[in-house]
């Protein structure tokens, strides 16, 4: 959902050769203490911002260590993109948008979460303050970035349906990922579809105007969004996997503890990563979503049947899932994260 970054000896995604975990000595390392760790790689959903600093401050903390794993952060180019590399084994865990993993499971491809942490979707609807938008009701007449296709254009009607609006009452109007912050700032849209924890505070940055958002969870519509996610071949080492959705939780609860250094342990992780100021708030709105009411005062990451089965219900509903599955067809709940 960001302008196409460049980042400092980056391999393009398509051309990450596949890492064997456990077994010759390509596949470990050992650490300053004479442990014998995993090599382990991880692509993001994107390029590094504000969402994915407890992933750096885990190394940071040696949380990764301490589980065994020798971590290697990768970005990505998109979560469609990071669950195909993951299921292909391109990339050993991968860190998707949950919409991206349904479609894929829909279309057979081979993966699975091992939790969802970001369990309060991010999807809404921002703009500058100055619009005056303060309900739903006010986006009619309203022009809204969004990009056909997507998971936030494909929910958005489910969005409208909930707040009593008609598709007609508004207009989408189609815009490359990369393009709708520039569309608002241009006056070109009024409005644009995308994440509470990404664009809102990098448009706010670069306009010097405030944001503001009309969250979906807020108006009627909750589903999952990101978490981490493993291929067949990643999960037949069960207890690789364990041990990795281990250390994210540890990861995360650490960062949410410590959210300024946690931000601070990204230094260096783009050459063009957003400011400070941004990715802080990108950081800070992105733990407001850790948890549901059926999660709340768990570990990060740890889910519930209950709450799959909702966001499974959302997708069939809005046309992004045909034939849903059981949840177990989605979610590796005997490796995933611990209350």
């Amino acid at each position: 959902m960001h302008p196409r970054r460049t980042l400092i000896g980056l391999v393009p995604l398509l051309l990450v050769a596949a890492t064997a975990c456990g077994g010759d000595d390509s596949s470990t390392t050992t650490s300053k203490d004479g442990k014998k760790l995993d090599k382990v790689t991880l692509t993001l959903n994107w390029y590094p911002y504000g969402e994915h600093a407890p992933f750096y401050y885990g190394k940071a903390q040696k949380i990764f260590e301490d589980n065994g794993i020798d971590l290697t952060i990768q970005a990505g180019q998109g979560s469609q993109k990071t669950v195909q590399a993951t299921a292909a084994g391109q990339t050993d865990f991968g860190w998707a948008d949950t919409p991206a993993v349904l479609a894929g499971v829909e279309q057979g491809v081979n993966v699975k979460s091992l939790g969802v942490f970001l369990q309060t979707t991010p999807a809404s609807v921002q703009f500058f303050a100055d619009q005056n938008i303060k309900s739903p009701a006010d986006l009619k007449g309203k022009v809204i970035a969004g990009t056909t296709g997507d998971a936030l254009s494909k929910t958005f009607p489910a969005f409208l349906a909930a707040n009593d609006l008609k598709e007609s009452d508004v207009t989408v109007q189609n815009t490359d990922p990369a393009g709708k912050i520039a569309a608002v700032i241009s006056g070109k849209t009024d409005a644009l579809l995308g994440y509470a924890s990404d664009q809102g505070p990098t448009m706010a940055n670069k306009a010097k105007k405030d944001v503001e958002y009309l969250r979906f969870s807020e108006h009627g519509l909750n589903f999952y969004s990101n978490g981490l996610i493993a291929g067949q071949k990643t999960l037949a080492k069960s207890d690789l996997a364990k041990r990795m959705a281990k250390a994210v939780s540890e990861s995360w609860a650490a960062a949410e503890k410590a959210p300024a250094d946690a931000v601070k342990s990204m230094d260096g992780a783009s050459e063009q990563l957003p400011p400070e100021e941004v990715l802080t708030e990108q950081f800070k709105t992105t733990l407001t979503l850790l948890h549901t009411d059926a999660t709340e005062g768990q570990a990060p990451g740890a889910n519930t049947e209950e709450d799959w089965q909702t966001t499974i219900d959302v997708f069939k509903d809005a046309g992004l899932v045909q034939n849903a599955k059981p949840v177990a067809d989605y979610w590796a709940q005997d490796l995933a994260p611990k209350s």
